[in-house]
């Protein structure tokens, strides 16, 4: 969506409405920030289906905004601050010039691993920053040193390192391969949709819709483990009357029968995206730490194995119970009467992981989560890291 323009016919000069920006006048005003925020996030919804308005068609709408629920002082300290203050202006390596955005600044630092709250803080310290010392203009790179500085003194010299090896990760280019597992339910679909966005990957891929791909090429009378649910894979195996008596041995076995025929296409993605260069999010239940063997470790790529599990079985149970009410075709209830064989595939899972090294993080919350799995990215690139500020900022002044 294209942003709204705010022209000044003063001057007749057009630069983008910027919700940050008039957060700042608003927040400057004697407005809370949250109030500042709601406000501000309004006033770009109203102005969503405008190509332009001008400074004081705008003024006037906050102004009309802002007086339904501050007091008369904070209208007129928002009245005598004028205009709105011209956008900070930031230039990269190749000479493209953009506003400076709060929110795309926020999710950097998100992806560096930092909470939500800790990155608007820090972002807001920058910000702030900027504004004291006049600055209208910076490099991307003088940015990023002031971020890191900034970062040092306010939270820790970890907290910046930290944030210093992502920024040059994102410089470097390398292929980052994300492979997400876990059993039926616990959430690794919703969590790649998360970490996608918040690390900027556009490639993703479910090993759910590999199988089904195959299912389509290979017939069931054929191969019927195949098209059997991984919890239920067992009951397909040719020798499922006679072996194990053990119903959790089984249903691993049936489970890694239809996991090494899931193994080529999975391996197939991760080749092609090391080929390509290019990051991609592997997720699904066929998601296993045998994979880690199938990928040329020659290449610079970054890979990180993640278990994500569910550790207490209500909550399990609810999620299930969740997924049939928000995909009706899938059904609920069959999950819930095949519960006993989910947990002990996840038991499984979790032990294979375990065996591996693989980490295991609990998906309690989604936000909680995306952090955790972010900081377990970076936790992988830090282990090779030499680099310098100045080698990765380019800027020391």
């Amino acid at each position: 969506m294209a942003k709204t323009l705010v022209v000044d016919l003063s001057d007749n000069t057009r630069v983008p409405f910027l919700r940050g920006i008039l957060i700042r006048s608003l927040h400057d005003a004697g407005l809370g920030f949250e109030e500042a925020y709601k406000l501000a996030s309004d006033v770009r919804q109203d102005l969503s289906a405008m190509d332009e308005i001008t400074t004081v068609e705008l003024q006037q709408r906050v102004i009309a905004a802002l007086g339904q629920f501050s007091t008369p002082e904070i209208v007129e300290a928002y009245q005598v601050s004028g205009r709105l203050p011209a956008p900070i202006i930031v230039r990269d390596a190749d000479g493209q010039e953009t506003p400076f955005s709060r929110g795309q600044h926020t999710q950097c630092l998100e992806s560096s691993g930092l909470s939500t709250k800790d990155a608007e803080k820090a972002s807001r310290h920058i910000y702030q920053y900027l504004l004291d010392n006049d600055i209208a203009e910076l490099s991307s790179s003088r940015l990023g040193h002031l971020t890191y500085v900034c970062l040092n003194q306010k939270m820790g010299r970890e907290v910046a390192r930290r944030y210093m090896v992502w920024v040059d990760y994102t410089h470097k280019g390398r292929p980052l391969i994300l492979l997400l597992g876990g059993t039926t339910g616990c959430g690794k679909s919703t969590i790649a949709t998360e970490l996608a966005h918040s690390l900027g990957v556009v490639r993703t891929q479910s090993t759910d819709m590999l199988r089904e791909v195959m299912r389509m090429m290979i017939p069931k009378r054929l191969l019927p483990v195949l098209h059997a649910s991984a919890f239920e894979a067992w009951r397909s195996l040719p020798d499922r009357s006679s072996g194990n008596s053990d119903v959790d041995e089984r249903i691993a076995d049936g489970y890694r029968s239809q996991m090494e025929l899931l193994s080529v296409p999975c391996e197939a993605v991760i080749q092609r995206a090391l080929r390509e260069r290019v990051s991609v999010i592997l997720e699904g239940i066929h998601v296993h730490p045998s994979l880690m063997d199938l990928i040329d470790r020659r290449q610079d790529a970054i890979i990180v194995p993640i278990m994500l599990a569910v550790l207490k079985q209500n909550k399990l149970k609810k999620r299930l119970r969740g997924r049939g009410q928000l995909a009706p075709q899938r059904g609920s209830e069959r999950y819930i009467t095949h519960f006993d064989r989910i947990w002990a595939l996840q038991s499984f899972l979790l032990s294979e992981a375990d065996r591996a090294g693989i980490p295991i993080i609990s998906n309690d919350d989604k936000e909680t989560t995306t952090a955790q799995v972010m900081n377990a990215v970076v936790d992988i690139m830090e282990k090779d890291f030499t680099s310098t500020p100045g080698e990765v900022f380019g800027y020391e002044k």
